[in-house]
Order: C-alpha cells, then sequence, then structure tokens
C-alpha cells in the first residue's frame, strides 16, 4: 500500500493533482493508495473511476480525510 499526505502541498498553496497521479501511476498491480487530505476529494473520485479504482472514506478525528483508492477486484486490506 502507498501512502500520500497532501496536507503540506495544500497548506503551502501547492495543486497536489500532479503528485496525486504520480502516485496513482507508480502503483504495482494490487497495490492500493491511500491519500490523506484536509478535505474530501470528490472530484477525484470521478477521475479515478474512469481508471478502474474504487474508493473508501474515512474521516479522520482532525477533520481531515483518509481516502483508500483500490483498483476494481482488489479486496480491501483492511485499510
Amino acid at each position: 500500500m502507498s501512502e500520500i499526505d497532501v496536507r503540506p502541498d495544500i497548506a503551502a498553496g501547492r495543486e497536489p493533482f500532479p503528485r496525486i497521479m504520480a502516485a496513482v501511476r507508480a502503483l504495482v498491480p494490487d497495490e492500493s493508495l491511500v491519500l490523506i487530505a484536509p478535505f474530501e476529494p470528490e472530484p477525484l473520485y470521478g477521475i479515478l473511476a474512469e481508471q478502474g479504482f474504487r474508493h473508501e472514506v474515512e474521516p479522520e478525528a482532525s477533520g481531515g480525510w483518509r481516502v483508500t483508492f483500490h483498483r476494481d477486484g482488489e479486496r480491501s486490506g483492511g485499510a
């Protein structure tokens, strides 16, 4: 499982989308991506769904969001 935290990018005013997509491209088959963000990244759901990913969303106590993206057909690894 790969994890990317975009909160520092957003806090610094940087667009995290290129970094997220690079992380998606770097995934090996059966590997999931965990994205940690300060808000729910709803637009990303459709973009990654078109690439064969589904997602699971967990709000964090800190007010942020933890979203795990799995390729369709993958079983959840208890993320």
